[in-house]
C-alpha cells in the first residue's frame, strides 16, 4: 500500500489537474465520473485522468489518501477538491474554473 501511496503522491504533484476516476474521460465507467469529466471539458483545461478500475490496488489508496471514500476525486494544484457533486456545486457557483486555470497557468 505505501508504494500506491507514493505513486498517487507523485501524480498529484507532477499534474496541476488529476481525476481520479471510474474508467477514462472517453469511456467513464460511472455516471459520476461521467459528469465530472463534463465539468472539466467544459472548462477546458487539461487534466490527468487515473481509471481506477484499471488499478484496483490505487482504487483502494485513493480513498485512503484522500480521507474520502468515493470516487471520483479531483485533485488541483496538489490539493484535493472533492468529489462529483462537490465539482459540479463548484462549477455552478463559477469558483472551480478560476480556480483550475490559476493552478495551470502557474505550472
Amino acid at each position: 500500500m505505501a508504494d500506491v501511496l507514493e505513486e498517487i503522491q507523485g501524480e498529484i504533484r507532477d499534474n496541476k489537474v488529476v481525476l481520479y476516476m471510474k474508467g477514462t474521460p472517453s469511456f467513464p465507467m460511472c455516471g459520476f465520473s461521467a459528469a465530472t469529466v463534463k465539468v472539466l471539458r467544459e472548462i477546458g483545461a487539461p487534466f490527468k485522468a487515473v481509471d481506477v478500475l484499471a488499478e484496483p490496488e490505487k482504487r483502494e489508496a485513493i480513498k485512503e489518501y484522500s480521507n474520502w471514500p468515493t470516487i471520483p476525486q479531483l485533485y488541483v494544484d496538489g490539493k484535493f477538491v472533492g468529489g462529483c457533486d462537490i465539482v459540479r456545486e463548484m462549477h455552478g457557483r463559477g469558483e472551480l474554473a478560476p480556480l483550475i486555470r490559476s493552478a495551470v497557468q502557474a505550472a
